[in-house]
């Protein structure tokens, strides 16, 4: 069953990536490995057992979060991406793939981080590739709630943008837990995951207003 969501995921991909642009990337093989794989990366790291809820921010066309709940299939997942074309896109996926207990919103994460529906209430926020780390922390960090974990999955070795996003995460109320740096196979690209804790409520005042936070980032 999940070897055929798999499939039909990547069929979906390639068929409306003609229409819009969802990704760069649709060869088979470097799908499965870029994508599906790299994503599923994160529970090497994380335990997703005990049906967690999980934010995940700019996913774009449904990574990471997509992959894990084939894999999890218990894991409450909602999904927030400023582009209403890509939530079109994770609607008739989540559909095809009868996927239960998804939430797609189109919306930014500066707004939506402010909504009292969403503030600090998932157990887990991630996200992959979206922004430097002191701008993705104000992006993620206040969706999470207290005792709950954002999860960062970078390309590369972060050590520069975790150098420069620990004013960001303490105001925030977040603090790394663990860093982890793998390299994904056949490529060998090198990938890092951090996992970050949020030991304390956000402030108010963040996020900051649409736009504000990569503008003039906490640092």
């Amino acid at each position: 069953m999940q070897l055929e969501q798999f499939d039909l995921y990547y069929q979906l991909l390639v068929e409306w990536n003609e229409k819009m642009n969802l990704t760069a990337i649709t060869d088979e093989e470097e799908v499965y490995l870029k994508h599906f794989y790299d994503s599923l990366s994160a529970a090497f790291y994380f335990d997703f057992s005990g049906s967690p809820a999980i934010c995940d921010v700019g996913a774009g066309a449904g990574f990471p979060s997509i992959p894990l709940k084939i894999a999890f299939p218990d894991i409450q997942v909602t999904i927030v991406d400023s582009l209403n074309k890509r939530i079109g896109f994770l609607n008739h996926l989540a559909d095809q793939l009868q996927l239960k207990d998804v939430h797609f919103y189109h919306d930014r994460a500066e707004t939506f981080g402010r909504l009292p529906d969403h503030r600090e209430q998932y157990d887990v926020v991630m996200a992959r590739a979206v922004a430097r780390m002191s701008v993705l922390s104000e992006l993620c960090l206040p969706l999470a709630k207290v005792g709950g974990v954002f999860l960062a999955m970078k390309a590369a070795s972060a050590q520069e943008e975790l150098k420069n996003s620990h004013k960001a995460l303490t105001i925030l109320g977040g603090r790394l837990r663990e860093e982890h740096s793998f390299l994904l196979p056949v490529e060998e690209s090198e990938r890092t995951i951090m996992v970050i804790d949020k030991t304390k409520a956000t402030p108010k005042k963040y996020p900051r207003k649409p736009g504000t936070p990569n503008k003039s980032p906490i640092e």
